[in-house]
């Protein structure tokens, strides 16, 4: 157990309390004890009111399970259905037109249209990478990835041929974005700049080319007749640079694996390190030693000669947890763990102040904004809990009001039901809303779990309520002014090998009107930024104004597989591929510490998981296991087929533990069994405790096991 010191009748892990005021605190110039005592009387006035809320979750979820329970087998009447949530309270009358008052926003938010990346907080590296992918090499891109429909690299030193279609898509990429006037990229010669549909596309130079920008994004033309490829090229040029991820969320939540004191320091300092603009991450690739640090910002000429700098880094934002978990970083004067979201709050915005004061080598925010990322709200109430903490942090650092700036994640049923209300309780702090299939997909079973079996977890993309719940937060978000004010946001390409098909299909999100999209790569970020610049996002924003909204009826619709008639071998191909899954990941989470990764489907395809994606693999077995699709004893043989398939496809890790013959003492077996035998009374369907239990149960007995 972690040594811990009193401050202000709170007991804290030491190494935190000497990080707070050593590190954070101290060069605020802040008073550490007067700190103490206010964050004492934040956490006695918040933290009654999280757990009221989570009382509330629960008995709302209490109160649908017996409506459901008692109407077993029929079908669900809408309108008896609506009226029984309205008088619950699940959901709310809708506020009076209003639009949101947001100030002080950086036009990486509120005036661009762009990708944002999501990474997790504890891997110094990817975190690193993240922040310095607001620029990439088109041709890397190209080359390195499937994105074309051209053969692969060959291996053995550069492919000639490869390169050659690289070129060619990158130079077909500019007439599509930057169009010469009666001619083509292909045919320019590299003298001076070329004649463009559009002259004021061109803004300047850089040291190694000329730029220009198009729907507000940069594009650098790197001239270099000396380079191996420039030398070949008529026109000298040796890459195209794209301006890619404007925004990047350093993630605390769904990604990392964080239980304890320990875990949360590392989180606060690796958060602490790249606003202070000092990261770095020294690693070995290819046989050399590399040390990653925050790229500089990126001098550039205007076209008038006046000497400029363009910002060589992503806007970050930060994610906190949600309100439901815990963490023994401090226990309050009553014993009890702290509510880690609260503890989040206080201590990524006291960091997040040395940015608005300007004490790092970089500024974040230039408009002297926090941007703070809430997850996992259930309705307006949560959503009016995390503005009024917020209000309380900046009362106590000190920071003037709506400092801290929020985006809402539209990922659970009831603020997608009640969105407009969850907005308004926001709408001077609002930057943000982005819809999360998995998580809203997980929330649409366990809401409705004993509504009946739910179809498979294949088709839940093709359901009545998914096509609902997109549109509506779209048109939701403009109809109470986001559009020029605040991003409006769509979810993760879970598959990083795959951008050939990714370019494919996402370009379906700047289309429908979102301003961003996250994607799992600085690589992807590159090739997705493409996408901007085929569709005006604000254009677009402009022609759905008049667009009706799909009814909340629709939103409503539980997708019941009403009248399915699965054989043996379909239950059986639906029970492997959730069990495959989540087993895949649950073995990294509860053993390697490791919140996200890239985990081999059952075709062996890479796909990127994290919690989300767990809680609807975990709470479809678990539907299915209520309903008797399935029987326990089917899931189990499942389980155990699909550990032999996880234990196979991580054979060339030194430190996995196998699963297989290992079933009483895996603890990442005994997890994942939890997930789905349990999971029907996990909390709103959520993975966390038990992952966080069998976590920490792990690394208690790997230390006790070193100790003996």
């Amino acid at each position: 157990m972690s040594e811990r010191v009193e401050r202000s009748g709170l007991q804290v892990d030491a190494a935190l309390v000497h990080f707070v005021e050593a590190e954070v605190l101290a060069p605020l110039g802040a008073d550490a004890a007067a700190f103490w005592h206010g964050f004492a009387a934040l956490l006695a006035e918040f933290a009654p009111r999280n757990r009221a809320l989570l009382a509330r979750r629960d008995d709302l979820q209490a109160q649908i399970d017996a409506w459901h329970g008692a109407r077993a087998g029929e079908p669900v009447d809408m309108a008896e259905y609506t009226d029984f949530l309205t008088a619950i309270g699940y959901l709310v009358p809708e506020p009076d037109p209003f639009v949101i008052t947001t100030q002080n926003v950086d036009p990486e938010v509120a005036g661009l249209a762009g990708p944002q990346l999501v990474v997790p907080v504890l891997n110094a590296r990817f975190l690193l990478n993240a922040a310095n992918a607001r620029w990439g090499s088109l041709y890397d891109a190209y080359y390195g990835t499937d994105a074309l429909a051209a053969p692969p690299a060959r291996p053995g030193g550069y492919d000639e041929e490869r390169g050659a279609a690289v070129i060619a898509a990158a130079r077909a990429f500019l007439d599509l974005a930057l169009p010469l006037d009666g001619a083509s990229w292909s045919d320019w010669d590299g003298e001076g700049v070329p004649a463009l549909c559009e002259p004021a596309w061109y803004v300047g130079t850089t040291a190694r080319g000329l730029l220009f920008a198009h729907h507000g994004l940069h594009i650098e033309v790197v001239q270099d007749r000396d380079h191996p490829i420039g030398r070949a090229d008529p026109a000298g040029i040796a890459d195209v640079v794209l301006e890619a991820a404007l925004t990047t969320i350093v993630d605390l939540e769904d990604s990392v694996a964080a239980v304890d004191a320990a875990d949360k320091l590392a989180a606060y300092r690796n958060w602490l390190g790249v606003i202070r603009g000092d990261l770095a991450d020294t690693f070995e690739k290819g046989g050399q030693i590399q040390t990653r640090e925050l790229a500089p910002d990126r001098p550039c000429a205007g076209s008038d000669g006046t000497e400029a700098a363009l910002r060589g880094r992503s806007l970050l934002f930060v994610r906190n947890v949600g309100h439901l978990m815990t963490n023994p970083a401090i226990l309050l004067p009553d014993g009890g763990e702290v509510p880690e979201g609260i503890m989040d709050a206080v201590v990524t915005g006291a960091i997040g102040a040395h940015d608005v004061k300007a004490l790092g080598r970089h500024r974040n925010s230039p408009a002297g904004s926090i941007y703070i990322v809430k997850p996992k709200m259930h309705g307006p109430e949560e959503c009016a809990f995390a503005n009024d903490l917020f209000d309380s942090v900046e009362d106590l650092l000190g920071l003037p009001r709506h400092t801290i700036k929020v985006g809402v994640m539209d990922e659970e049923r009831r603020t997608s039901a009640n969105l407009a209300a969850c907005i308004h309780t926001v709408k001077d702090r609002l930057v943000f809303i982005n819809t999360g299939f998995l998580d809203r997909t997980g929330d649409e079973i366990h809401t409705s779990m004993r509504a009946g079996a739910m179809v498979r977890k294949g088709a839940m993309k093709q359901s009545t309520w998914i096509d609902a719940y997109e549109r509506r937060n779209v048109l939701i978000g403009l109809a109470h002014g986001l559009s020029g004010k605040a991003q409006i946001g769509k979810g993760m390409w879970a598959a990083p090998d795959k951008m050939h098909e990714m370019m494919v299909q996402k370009i379906a999100h700047p289309q429908a009107g979102a301003s961003t999209a996250w994607v799992p790569s600085p690589t992807a970020a590159t090739l997705h930024a493409m996408h901007y610049h085929q569709v005006g996002v604000f254009d677009a924003q402009r022609e759905l104004e008049d667009t009706a909204m799909p009814p909340l009826s629709a939103l409503l619709t539980i997708p019941l597989a009403e009248g399915a008639n699965w054989s043996e071998d379909d239950i059986r191909d639906e029970l492997d591929n959730n069990a495959q899954g989540l087993l895949g990941y649950v073995v990294r989470w509860v053993e390697q510490g490791v919140g996200c990764s890239k985990v081999p489907d059952l075709d062996d395809v890479g796909l990127m998981e994290d919690r989300a994606t767990l809680r609807i693999s975990s709470q479809h077995m678990a539907n299915w296991l209520l309903h008797g699709v399935a029987t326990e004893g089917q899931v189990m043989d499942a389980m155990k087929r699909m550990a032999a398939k996880v234990d196979a496809q991580n054979a060339g890790d030194p430190a996995y533990r196998p699963m297989v013959g290992n079933w009483d003492t895996s603890h990442a077996f005994r997890a994942a069994c939890d997930l789905v035998f349990k999971g029907a009374e996990q909390p709103s369907g959520y993975t966390e405790p038990l992952l966080h239990e069998w976590r920490r149960r792990f690394k208690a007995d790997v230390g006790a096991n070193r100790a003996g």
